[in-house]
């Protein structure tokens, strides 16, 4: 059973770029934002079945290093010329992977698909992808927690994860990678308790404790057992 459910993805931005770098992700997403208390809000697109928000916040250190988690959307159209004059800026193009490797304005890393059977209306997230060591392992341990079916690919060394409490997306992939983590990722995900009232299960587990809530903040952040920052919301949290 789930102890936890995802509730929302975040993005990392300085203080100065955190309000365009949410009206890029609302562009690219065909949505709007809005200033919150400590970032800006990025909803989904008008009418789209996902109502999971992504969050943009200002932070003080810069971006340093490649982030660990990326996301992947899928194209209505094969082409991304409307993601560049948006502000991306292409990495790679499709050749043995189908899809193009991009940055967004502040450098990180995202994935835009060829269109699938399936239409879309605009660029829309699919997939979130997590680098990591030990991909079977992370993903066993995040479905513990948040519940759904973890498959591993035939013929190929990435294990994702589908049906996790509150995921809005097809799946959550990891995939690993030769280097050890050594930054902080710049997005993290948000998961909310729905079984429990502290983050002991997730200490017990092999998680890491950075802080718990004060002054400033509601909710606890942690590293899951690889490092990747996350934050936990007690119950009926925002």
């Amino acid at each position: 059973m789930a102890i936890a459910r995802f509730k929302d993805l975040v993005l990392d931005a300085p203080p100065d770029d955190a309000a365009g770098l949410s009206r890029f992700w609302a562009a690219v997403l065909g949505s709007t934002t809005t200033e919150g208390p400590k970032g800006y809000r990025v909803d989904a697109r008008p009418g789209a079945p996902i109502e999971t928000q992504l969050w943009v916040n200002p932070v003080p250190e810069p971006r340093t290093g490649k982030t660990r988690v990326h996301l992947d959307l899928r194209l209505p159209e094969p082409d991304v010329s409307p993601l560049v004059a948006l502000g991306a800026r292409i990495v790679s193009e499709p050749g043995v992977d189908p899809w193009w490797q991009l940055i967004d304005p502040d450098g990180n890393i995202f994935c835009a698909f060829l269109p699938s059977a399936t239409p879309v209306a605009g660029p829309t997230p699919f997939e979130l992808n997590v680098d990591c060591a030990d991909a079977l392992g992370l993903a066993t341990w995040w479905a513990d927690r948040l519940g759904g079916e973890v498959h591993q690919a035939e013929h190929k060394d990435y294990t994702w994860i589908e049906g996790a409490a509150g995921f809005p997306w097809d799946m959550w992939v990891f995939g690993p990678v030769p280097e050890p983590k050594s930054v902080k990722n710049r997005w993290h995900w948000d998961v909310t308790l729905v079984d429990a009232d502290g983050p002991e299960p997730f200490v017990e587990a092999g998680a890491t404790l950075h802080r718990s809530p004060d002054d400033d903040i509601s909710w606890w952040v942690l590293g899951d057992p690889e490092g990747n920052e996350f934050c936990l919301f007690p119950r009926e949290s925002r």
